[in-house]
């Protein structure tokens, strides 16, 4: 066989493979559009959700964990617990999914760039930043769940952020935004700070200046970075609300989810960076030259004790930041 034989056969063969994929997809939302539509016969309170939102909750997810997997931004337990958490938010709200691509794209694309220098800091530096099920669930796991509890709440759809029409569930809206934010906030100082900043991170606590990579420290970059991380992914959102809410006239503004966002961006990169000074352990090991997270021989701390790993610290400041910033809003919200 020929290369050119071999490459058309190739290609062939992933032409067969996607179309196998796309008519299962489709042979999955169909099916699941003739249960919801059978549900809604027999529970009048339950509206039957159309082929076209199942179709697109299973399909865009799967065809974006696909092509995280082969550009190995997820290995197979991530892909498969992102595939999960997309498919639940994208049925529950567009908005929730709009701002969880943005946060995906924009995460993964800054965890790649400046590969080089971030080796030189971090001791647990991956290429590409491969992220396994556990990380997926600390950043994704809360907004899942609230996700589930607004389809309980108003069931699969769009709705304006307006607390005097729809308290519980503009509530829920911004908690899983904030949620979003939290994680895009904190990704961003984390991956723009160590390669952008021209000083010396400051440990949160004390204002001290640490090596670069201590749990706790941050920088003007880095905190600069973590807002604008939250606004994008508010951005995200306001965007497809303009899009796909009719009634926004006869609601609340809704323009103060972006400043919202940015906001749960900025603060819980400041949580996070408080919950590693003090819930992490942070030495500078001077036989690689590297800080860590472990105690040795050759280890001098620098700060925390070894209560929490990253990904622990990542789900506390995100179900913190879900909780208290929805009730901030509330009261400064715009009528």
């Amino acid at each position: 066989m020929t290369p050119d034989q071999d490459l058309l056969l190739k290609e062939s063969l992933k032409m067969m493979t996607d179309m196998i994929i796309l008519c299962g997809t489709l042979a999955l939302s169909l099916f699941f559009w003739v249960v919801s539509l059978s549900i809604s016969t027999y529970a009048g309170t339950l509206q039957p959700v159309s082929p076209w939102r199942w179709l697109f909750s299973i399909l865009v997810p799967l065809m974006l964990t696909s092509r995280a997997l082969k550009r190995n931004t997820l290995n197979y337990s991530g892909a498969l617990g992102a595939l999960l958490v997309g498919f639940v938010l994208t049925m529950a709200n567009y908005s929730f999914f709009s701002s969880l691509l943005a946060f995906f794209i924009t995460s993964s694309k800054l965890t790649r760039w400046g590969g080089a220098q971030k080796k030189r800091i971090d001791a647990d530096y991956k290429e590409g930043g491969q992220r396994n099920w556990i990380q997926v669930f600390c950043n994704g796991g809360v907004p899942t769940e609230l996700a589930l509890l607004y389809m309980i709440e108003v069931g699969p759809g769009e709705i304006a952020i307006d607390f005097g029409k729809q308290y519980t569930a503009s509530w829920m809206c911004l908690s899983l935004l904030g949620a979003l934010a939290c994680s895009a906030g904190d990704t961003w100082s984390s991956e723009v700070g160590p390669v952008l900043s021209q000083s010396q991170p400051r440990l949160i606590t004390t204002w001290k200046e640490v090596p670069a990579g201590t749990n706790g420290g941050v920088t003007a970059v880095g905190l600069l970075a973590s807002f604008l991380g939250g606004l994008t992914v508010g951005v995200a959102y306001y965007v497809t609300q303009l899009l796909f809410v009719g009634d926004l006239n006869t609601a609340d503004p809704q323009w103060p989810i972006m400043v919202y966002a940015g906001m749960a961006g900025l603060l819980g990169s400041m949580l996070d960076s408080f919950l590693g000074a003090h819930m992490q352990y942070s030495g500078f090991d001077a036989s690689i030259g590297k800080v860590v997270s472990y105690e040795s021989a050759t280890t001098t701390r620098i700060c925390g004790k070894p209560i929490l790993d990253n990904n622990a610290v990542n789900l506390f400041t995100s179900v913190i930041v879900a909780l208290v910033l929805p009730g901030l809003a509330w009261g400064m919200w715009p009528r």
